[in-house]
């Protein structure tokens, strides 16, 4: 957390939220912010259950102390493993950041209205964050909150599952009055099979990695009058690579050999995904 005073801010902007972040780097447009506050309503509501997940997730990580996985150290320690054991001290560090980044947020909280705290736990800590989440997100740090709640997440997962999926970023859940967003999951261990995408709302939505680019039609690009598509979609060969199992050595070849649109960004190259769909929609099969 951002140490010094900050005020309020009520100008409706892009959204400054962890999940418009990811979105972006993926080659999407951030949803635009709820009025009067810094984050869209899905990036709220993701605050809100990043929030409730953190009590499980801090308790989890003690039953991973005693070792599976992380840095190790074989001495003894008052109070800890017995000598040989192994010491997890990703999963200490890990319960550290949670506590200190919920106190260090739940202080300015406090700060703000001049109210009593809760007790220095993670629990307490998290439903009082949640309480007080709305005027987080209209707070100018709100995205700074955001995106230390997320990584408070990803690590803790890091730490129960050391070979933990990677989500990529897809867009909005494309079915009728779904919130939620779209993320294909990677798996570290079967680098040979295909992503999948799943709604962070609805487990049900579902689809195969390859269907990623026969889904961007739905996937909030609304036709302009002439029947085109407003927003285009853009992937890197290495998400490429790994949403249809394919060799990256054979995504650059495709890209070479038909001639796929190309921009740059950030340093990186993203394909346009009408190219790639109409080079690898046969993998499907």
């Amino acid at each position: 957390m951002t140490q010094g005073s900050i005020r309020m801010s009520v100008a409706t902007t892009a959204c400054a939220g962890a999940g418009c972040v990811r979105r972006e780097s993926g080659g999407l447009a951030r949803r635009r912010a709820a009025p009067g506050t810094r984050l869209c309503p899905a990036c709220q509501e993701h605050l809100v259950r990043d929030l409730s997940r953190l009590p499980e997730l801090y308790e989890e990580c003690a039953r991973h102390l005693g070792g599976g996985g992380g840095e190790r150290s074989p001495e003894k320690t008052s109070g800890g493993p017995l000598p040989g054991m192994p010491f997890n001290c990703r999963a200490a560090d890990t319960r550290s950041s949670i506590l200190g980044v919920l106190s260090s947020w739940a202080t300015l909280v406090l700060e703000e209205f001049g109210l009593t705290g809760p007790r220095r736990a993670v629990a307490p800590l998290t439903r009082f964050l949640v309480r007080h989440s709305k005027w987080l997100a209209g707070h100018e740090a709100a995205g700074d909150v955001s995106a230390e709640v997320a990584q408070l997440v990803r690590k803790a997962h890091g730490v129960i599952d050391p070979a933990t999926s990677r989500r990529i970023p897809v867009g909005d859940c494309v079915e009728p009055d779904c919130s939620g967003d779209l993320t294909a999951i990677v798996r570290p261990r079967t680098p040979r099979l295909p992503a999948t995408i799943t709604c962070t709302e609805n487990p049900a939505h579902h689809w195969a990695g390859p269907e990623w680019l026969q889904l961007s039609r739905r996937l909030g690009a609304a036709p302009a009058d002439d029947g085109t598509v407003q927003e285009e979609r853009w992937v890197t060969a290495a998400d490429i690579a790994r949403l249809w199992a394919v060799p990256p050595g054979s995504v650059y070849r495709h890209a070479s050999t038909e001639k796929w649109r190309r921009r740059s960004a950030s340093g990186r190259t993203y394909y346009h995904a009408t190219d790639v769909h109409a080079s690898l929609k046969h993998r499907s099969a």
